[in-house]
Formats: C-alpha cells, sequence, structure tokens
C-alpha cells in the first residue's frame, strides 16, 4: 500500500467506489472523471492542473511501479487504500500525454462475484471448469468484464478443491480465496515476475493443473501458452478482439508467416473454446451493464477451419452448433433485447444485421 495517498486523489477514489463506478480517470486539463454503467461523469471538481497532477498520481505509486513508469513511459500496478471504513482494491495504469502525466483507476470488487450477479450462464462455467486440459480463451475490448469472467471460472475450480492453480497477472486484480485441498499462486507482472511468458515458464516447472494468463500480447507468452496446453494443463487467457474469429486470426498474427502454418495445426489441437463478450449499457441507466456472448467450442470442422486458415467459415458453424452449445453474440444481443434489458438502439448498434432482431 502506498504510504500517504494525496488528499484529493483518495478522496475522488472514495466517490468512485461508493457511487458504484468502474474506473475513475485523472487527466490534466479535465475534472476528474468517472465511468458509471459505462457513461462518463464528470466529479464535481475544478480541472486538474498540469503542475499539480504528477503529485497527484505519483502519490498511489509504489516504488517498483515508478521505476517502470519512468523506464517505459506507462506502468500498471494495483493498490489498496482506506474506504469508508474498508480497504478497497484497485487497478492503475499510470502513462504520459503531452509531457503531463495521466492515470486510470479501475475498482476491483472485494470478492469475486457470483455468475447470477456477472448474468455469465451457469452451464456455460460448468463445462469450462469439466475441461481437462487445453487452451480456453476470452476475448472482448478493453473494460469488457473478461478479468471477471476468468475469475469466476477459475474461482469455481479453486472451490471445488484438488487443483493446483497459478495465475500470472498484470497487475493482480481479484484475490483468490483459500479453499481446502487448493493451492493458488498469483504472481504479478512486473512485481514477482519479469514477464508473461517468464510467468508461464517458470508456473510450469510449479506443478500446476490450472494457469490463468492475464493476457496473450507477444510470440513468447503465445507459444508458451500453446506448450502449457499441450502437455496436459488446463490454460485461461485473453485476447484483445471482437470476436471469436478474430481471436484465431489473432493469435498466429503474433508470430512470423513461415512459423503460422505449424502455430494454427498447433492451436487446433489445443484449443478448447473461445468466449467472446461485451456489456452493453441496460434500458434502465441506473443500473449495471448487461453480458452479451458469443460462444464458439473447438469441434472438428471447426478445428479443420483454423488448421487450414479457412477463417471465415466460422461464423457459419458457430451458427450451426447450437447443439454443441454455440451462439452468436447476435443471439445473445436478441435475448436481451426481447427481456426488456436494452434498447432497440443498442441492440442494433451490436449486431452485424438488424433484420436478425426481428426473427
Amino acid at each position: 500500500m502506498p504510504d500517504a495517498i494525496a488528499e484529493k486523489l483518495h478522496r475522488w477514489l472514495e466517490w468512485t467506489v461508493q457511487a458504484g463506478a468502474s474506473d475513475l480517470h485523472v487527466v490534466a486539463g479535465h475534472a476528474p472523471v468517472m465511468r458509471l454503467h459505462g457513461d462518463l461523469t464528470e466529479l464535481p471538481e475544478a480541472p486538474i492542473a498540469s503542475d499539480e497532477i504528477e503529485t497527484l498520481l505519483l502519490s498511489a505509486c509504489p516504488e517498483d511501479a515508478l521505476k517502470r513508469l519512468q523506464a517505459n513511459k506507462n506502468a500498471d500496478f494495483s493498490f489498496e487504500c482506506p474506504v469508508a471504513g474498508k480497504v478497497s482494491r484497485f487497478r492503475a495504469t499510470l502513462f504520459l500525454a503531452g509531457g503531463d502525466t495521466g492515470g486510470c483507476f479501475r475498482v476491483i470488487p472485494d470478492t469475486i462475484p457470483d455468475l447470477a450477479w456477472a448474468g455469465f450462464p451457469a452451464d456455460l462455467a460448468a463445462k469450462l471448469v469439466a475441461l481437462r486440459d487445453g487452451l480456453v480463451i476470452v476475448t472482448g475490448a478493453t473494460g469488457s468484464g473478461k478479468s471477471t469472467t476468468l475469475a469466476m471460472v477459475v474461482n469455481r475450480l479453486n472451490k471445488t478443491g484438488g487443483y493446483r492453480i497459478i495465475t500470472v497477472e498484470e497487475p493482480v486484480e481479484y484475490q483468490f480465496p483459500r479453499e481446502p485441498n487448493s493451492v493458488v499462486t498469483q504472481r504479478e507482472v512486473g512485481a514477482d515476475v519479469l514477464s508473461f511468458a517468464d510467468g508461464l515458464k517458470y508456473g510450469l516447472r510449479q506443478d500446476p493443473d490450472v494457469i490463468l494468463v492475464g493476457e496473450i500480447r507477444d510470440r513468447e507468452t503465445a507459444q508458451m501458452a500453446l506448450s502449457a496446453a499441450e502437455t496436459g494443463h488446463l490454460v485461461f487467457s485473453t485476447l484483445h478482439t471482437r470476436d471469436a474469429k478474430g481471436a484465431i486470426t489473432r493469435f498466429p498474427d503474433l508470430f512470423p508467416s513461415d512459423a503460422q502454418p505449424a502455430v494454427r495445426s498447433q492451436l487446433a489441437m489445443s484449443l478448447r473454446a473461445i468466449v467472446s463478450q461485451r456489456l452493453l449499457p441496460s434500458i434502465n441507466k441506473t443500473e449495471k451493464r448487461h453480458l452479451a456472448l458469443e460462444v464458439m467450442w473447438n469441434t472438428h470442422p471447426i478445428a479443420s477451419a483454423i488448421r487450414t486458415g479457412k477463417i471465415e467459415s466460422i461464423d457459419n458453424y458457430i451458427l450451426t452448433g447450437r447443439e454443441e452449445g454455440m451462439y452468436t453474440c447476435d443471439e445473445s444481443v436478441r435475448l436481451l433485447l426481447r427481456a426488456g434489458k436494452i434498447t432497440r438502439a443498442v441492440a442494433e448498434q451490436n449486431v452485424r444485421d438488424v433484420k436478425f432482431l426481428n426473427h
């Protein structure tokens, strides 16, 4: 925990937590802004001056993160501070823009949410935790709840017992509770290990059953994740792509072109499922956003499409794969619209074909 967070920043973090917002943005020249149910709302404060913002933000920054900020112009870290009589946790990203330091603070819930609260299907979670090995990828834009989904699914394994679980995160967000007959080790990139790839490499020497990799963002991490999945481990990770098809394209693109056929072959064998998600604003602006999902399971036809690079056929296999538990984001959006949870305008913005909503 930082020694003494600046009074102003502490006050803004308190307001953010008490409002139930997800993020606080602190940028020079703007009043502090929080994101509440997907919308940006200014706090009743004056715009932040360039000559004070660095002092404010660095008051929350631990020494190791400060060194990363100075070296890389960016730093991710987590920290705790007291809010309304209890300790709250935050994920922080500090960055430079126009010569000024800026910051974004994500509120981390003190407990891992349950599936019903998040709107994540219990039957889908049950299928994911029943997997014995292989790679599961969760995709979606920043802020779409990927970390929450991974935490909920992995915590089900944790509660079941009998699993050695290793996580490699940047930074550590949800903290897994101690459960009988389970051992969880959470390592933070930058603080406990140098990179995601190193976390995976050394994690494989710690007798894991389940590995959670916060994000696959480079070739080394992608290769280690594939190798771990191939050798009998269940690996969960995220990619920043719009949908399942995008994830299948993005993964081999992390490698040189001459290596991509071999990588597609490995992915076709090791991949188990891709879950792509979005958070859509509620019809009631005071309520939390609703989860829309696309679910793809790696069936034989999909594995063949991955291996041969015929990615354009993936969407059709998802459409026709309902018996295997697959469905498109369009179908998920249509269900939310019919249930009266989102507006027609939001639904139309999030489907490929507006006519589909009328079927």
